[in-house]
């Protein structure tokens, strides 16, 4: 029997994972989910499998935190003693974290055919880790499954056959689709104290964290927005420490809290009247739901969002009074949402490799 090894290692991998492997089910073909351990705290990991119906990780590498040398380098290691020892047919890896890139490297040395789910996206930003990831991966993969038509023009022009780029929507938005019953904005906001109208903010990344000058502006910019309307903030604990140590406080209109699972999160996500964001999966997950987005970077490798969403780009400069707009108009009654993301995506996947690779119907 044919095997597929998956590799996830972060909390935006695990929704995008979630649908592909549930599709596959349906094939004759044996599954492998490995979890690199490159996020460890329950409300990062453990919570994605308890609550998407994850089957629980084959084995956890557990490489925790460190640079992203020693992160990558830890990955693959792991991961070459265990591909060397299962031989799979297949590696499927997902996004554009550390963990994809250490199983592209690995897969690729060794001769594995290689799967990247969500290929082509570009920010054309090298100073973003992400990016310097995204554009290895895509250059060994021998399959490239794209979640918009901007993608394919960007491999394209790297030079990827086309044979080897495939449409296929938006994992991501299928986990979505199938949890949305669950999603109960009263009860989240009532939990946090949150009346009918409130944003939720989430921040990490190195631009916005890293830099003393930027967090310590992020912060002035933080409380400034709260007075417009309360803001839960569910902070990331590479952001934390920084923030914390540029003057950030609870009490008030900002609420600040641990990390949340998945249903409790977008079900503050749902109903808020803006998000504000550094996050790739919050710009789709928005965009989805009708929710405002204020994006708080110079750019975006996800511009379909903006074109097809309810996603804009801001700055620290601007974001009081694009704020201020959006609250002002309200949630739109209608927007257009990009080709594909209708909660399928997971099945034209299982699709497209069991075509490529002849794996029969279980």
């Amino acid at each position: 029997m044919s095997r597929v090894v998956h590799i996830t290692g972060a909390r935006p991998n695990f929704p995008k994972a979630a649908p592909v492997i549930r599709a596959l089910q349906s094939y004759i073909v044996e599954q492998t989910l490995v979890h690199t351990g490159q996020h460890y705290d329950r409300q990062l990991s453990q919570v994605f499998f308890d609550e998407l119906g994850l089957p629980l990780p084959d084995l956890n590498l557990g490489v925790g935190s460190g640079s992203h040398a020693e992160q990558t380098g830890a990955i693959m290691v792991g991961l070459e003693r265990l591909f060397v020892e299962l031989r799979p047919d297949l590696v499927v890896v997902y996004g554009d974290v550390n963990s994809t890139l250490a199983a592209a490297i690995v897969a690729s040395k060794l001769g594995i055919r290689l799967c990247h789910v969500e290929a082509g996206l570009r920010s054309f930003d090298r100073s973003m880790p992400e990016e310097i990831n995204r554009i290895v991966t895509d250059r060994l993969c021998d399959l490239l499954l794209v979640t918009s038509a901007d993608a394919i023009a960007h491999l394209a022009s790297e030079g990827a056959g086309v044979d080897s780029i495939h449409l296929v929507g938006n994992p991501m938005i299928d986990t979505l689709v199938a949890n949305r019953e669950a999603f109960d904005a009263i009860r989240a906001r009532t939990r946090h104290g949150l009346g009918e109208t409130y944003a939720v903010a989430t921040l990490h990344r190195p631009g916005n964290v890293d830099d003393p000058t930027t967090v310590a502006d992020l912060v002035e910019v933080l409380h400034a927005v709260a007075d417009q309307a309360p803001v839960v903030l569910p902070l990331h604990p590479r952001g934390r420490e920084r923030l914390f140590a540029a003057g950030l406080r609870p009490g008030g209109s900002l609420v600040i809290t641990e990390p949340l699972g998945y249903i409790e999160f977008l079900s503050l996500v749902s109903g808020a009247a803006a998000v504000i964001t550094d996050s790739g999966g919050v710009q789709e997950e928005t965009t989805f739901l009708g929710v405002p987005c204020l994006t708080l970077r110079p750019n975006t490798e996800r511009p379909v969002t903006i074109t097809d969403g309810t996603n804009r780009l801001v700055t620290l400069a601007d974001v009081e009074d694009q704020l201020a707009q959006v609250l002002a108009a309200g949630r739109p009654e209608s927007w257009p949402v990009p080709p594909l993301w209708d909660g399928r995506a997971g099945e034209r996947i299982a699709r497209v490799l069991s075509r490529e690779l002849g794996w029969a119907h279980a």
